[in-house]
C-alpha cells in the first residue's frame, strides 16, 4: 500500500461572505505529484492556505504521516516539512537573494552567517540547476528570477511537501521544462508535490493523480492513465471542449504607434532596450515574445510613460509621448495591463470598489466636484463583476484577499471599460482558468474589430499564434525580426527567442 503522507478530511473554510471549501476529503501519497485544477474561486488557494497555516479551517482535520495536527502559522507548516510557493511571491523586494533565502532561520544568526548560506545555495543551485545571484536585491532581478529565489527557499528550509501555486506562470519554456525536472529529482528522493495550474498539457505531463475542486467541493479525483484533457476541462467548466478561436484580419493600413529608435535602462541601470522599432497599426494584435527579462517589460513600461527613455521617440496618432506622464499617455487612449498585478496593477490595501474606479475616480459620475459618490462607484464595481464574472463576495473588503485570477479580472476589466485606442496586456491571461482565458482572449479580438490595437506579451506562444497578427520577437532588448502570423511557426519564434535573426530562420 503506498503511503500517504498528507490527508485531510471534511475540512470546510467559511468566511463571513462565502464557504470557500466544504467538506475536502483528499490524499497526497510519498513521491507523488498530485495536480490540483479548479476554476478561479474554486478554493485551490484557500484549501493550499490551510495546509500552508495562513488560514484555519472552520471544521476537518489534517494528518502528517497519519498523525493528526493542527497548523496554527507558516513556521507550524514549515516545522512539519511543508513548503509552499505562492502565486505573488512572498519576497522582501529591498533585501538580497540571500537574505530572502535565509529570513527566518534562526541557525544562520541574526548577523547571517553568509559562508554557510552560500555554501548551502550553491549546493541546491546545482542540484536544480537554479542559477541565481545571491546579492543581488529582489527589486533588480526579472519576475523568471524571482520564482526561481522561491523555489530555492522552499527547498533551503528542507520540505518534504511542497506546494507550487501556478508556478509555471512567470517562466519561459526552458525554465519550465527544469522545473519538471527538479519535481522529478524530488519526487525520487521521496518528497511530494501538489501542483496547482490551469494549463491542461502541464497536468497530463508532471501529475500523477488530477483532483478538480468546483465552487469550494471536491468534484473528483483522476489518475492521469484514466482521463484527458477534454475530460478535465468538461469537470471544470462543464463544457466538452474549448472553442477554437481564429482572429480574423481588422487591421487597416493606418499606423497609429510608432516607436523609433527606441533605448531604456533596466531596473539596475544597464542597457535593456536597444534601438528598438516597431509600428502598430489600428485593429491589430502586435504580439510581442521572448524570454522573461529581455526588455518587453521596459519597453512596454516605456510606451506607458512609466519608465523614462534615454533615447528615441515614441509617436502615437501624430502625437510624441515620449517621457509624458503616465496620466497624459492614458488621456490619449492607451491602457496598460502590468505583468505584476500586486505590485503594479492593484493597490492591495484598498477595497476592491477603490481599485474598480482608479481610472475613474475623478470623473462624473463616481465623482463630481472632488465629491467621491460611494453609491455609484458600488454601482460601477458590481456592474463589472457581473459583467466579466468576477467573484466579489464583499466589494469592500482589500482586493489582496480576492484570488489571483477574480484579480486579474478586474484589473483587465477595469482597463478594457475605458475603451482605449490602444490596450498594452503583459500576460493578461497569466492565472486565469480555462473559461476566464476563452473570455478574455475573446473581449481582445473583440475590441479589435472596432478598430482599436493591442499590444500583446506573452510568453505563450499557443497565445501569440492564436491572437496576433504579427509577432515581434526581442532578445537581449533588440528586436530579431517581425513575422506575420501565417509564416510564423513555434519552432522560428523559439529560434529568435534565443538569440536567431529573421533572417536566419526564413
Amino acid at each position: 500500500m503506498e503511503e500517504i503522507v498528507l490527508e485531510t478530511k471534511n475540512i470546510t473554510k467559511e468566511f463571513p461572505e462565502t464557504t470557500a471549501n466544504k467538506d475536502i476529503s483528499f490524499t497526497l501519497k510519498k513521491g507523488e505529484v498530485h495536480a490540483l485544477l479548479g476554476e478561479n474561486g474554486a478554493g485551490k488557494t484557500t484549501l493550499m492556505n490551510i495546509l500552508y497555516g495562513i488560514y484555519m479551517p472552520t471544521s476537518g482535520d489534517i494528518f502528517i504521516n497519519g498523525r493528526k495536527v493542527i497548523i496554527k502559522s507558516p513556521s507550524d507548516a514549515i516545522s512539519l516539512g511543508i513548503g509552499m510557493i505562492h502565486q505573488h511571491f512572498m519576497l522582501i523586494d529591498t533585501l538580497t537573494v540571500l537574505e530572502n533565502i535565509v529570513l527566518g532561520l534562526k541557525e544562520y544568526g541574526i548577523v547571517i552567517n553568509k559562508k554557510e548560506a552560500e555554501k548551502k545555495l550553491k549546493e541546491l543551485e546545482e542540484l536544480y540547476a537554479l542559477e541565481v545571484n545571491p546579492y543581488e536585491k529582489i527589486w533588480q532581478i526579472s519576475v523568471g528570477q524571482q520564482q526561481k529565489v522561491e523555489i530555492i527557499k522552499v527547498l533551503f528550509r528542507g520540505a518534504n511537501i511542497l506546494i507550487l501555486d501556478e508556478p509555471t506562470a512567470v517562466l519561459r519554456p526552458q525554465e519550465t521544462e527544469s522545473l519538471f525536472k527538479i519535481i522529478e529529482k524530488m519526487k525520487e528522493n521521496g518528497k511530494s508535490v501538489i501542483f496547482i495550474t490551469h494549463k491542461l498539457d502541464e497536468v497530463m505531463r508532471v501529475a500523477d493523480r488530477i483532483s478538480v475542486l468546483r465552487k469550494g467541493k471536491l468534484i473528483k479525483t483522476f489518475s492521469k492513465n484514466e482521463t484527458d484533457k477534454n475530460t478535465l476541462a468538461r469537470f471544470m467548466m462543464g463544457e466538452s471542449s474549448i472553442k477554437i478561436l481564429k482572429k480574423e484580419k481588422t487591421l487597416s493600413d493606418e499606423i497609429i504607434l510608432k516607436v523609433e529608435n527606441l533605448e531604456g535602462e533596466s531596473d539596475k541601470g544597464t542597457k535593456a532596450l536597444d534601438n528598438v522599432n516597431l509600428e502598430l497599426r489600428k485593429g491589430e494584435i502586435l504580439g510581442i515574445a521572448g524570454v522573461s527579462g529581455n526588455g518587453q517589460k521596459e519597453l512596454v513600461q516605456t510606451i506607458a510613460g512609466i519608465r523614462k527613455a534615454t533615447k528615441g521617440r515614441i509617436i502615437f496618432n501624430g502625437i510624441d509621448i515620449t517621457n509624458k506622464s503616465p496620466k497624459f499617455i492614458a488621456k490619449q487612449g492607451i491602457n496598460y495591463v502590468p505583468a505584476d498585478r500586486l505590485a503594479m496593477g492593484v493597490a492591495p490595501n484598498l477595497s476592491s470598489i477603490e481599485n474598480a474606479i482608479l481610472r475613474r475616480y475623478d470623473r462624473y459620475p463616481i465623482s463630481k466636484n472632488g465629491i467621491m459618490n460611494y453609491k455609484e462607484a458600488l454601482r460601477f464595481t458590481q456592474e463589472i463583476a457581473t459583467a466579466y464574472n468576477i467573484k466579489l463576495d464583499n466589494p469592500f473588503s482589500p482586493i489582496k484577499l480576492l484570488s489571483g485570477g477574480n484579480m486579474q479580472k478586474l484589473i483587465l476589466a477595469r482597463e478594457l471599460l475605458e475603451n482605449p485606442k490602444l490596450l498594452i496586456a503583459s500576460y493578461p491571461t497569466r492565472g486565469l482558468d480555462l473559461a476566464s482565458t476563452q473570455f478574455f482572449r475573446e473581449k481582445l479580438i473583440e475590441i479589435t474589430k472596432k478598430g482599436k490595437s493591442v499590444i500583446l506579451v506573452s510568453e505563450d506562444l499557443e497565445e501569440i499564434l492564436t491572437l496576433s497578427d504579427r509577432i515581434a520577437v526581442i532578445y537581449a532588448g533588440r528586436i530579431m525580426g517581425i513575422l506575420n502570423r501565417d509564416e510564423a511557426t513555434i519552432n522560428k519564434i523559439g529560434l529568435m527567442m534565443a538569440g536567431e535573426t529573421l533572417d536566419a530562420v526564413l
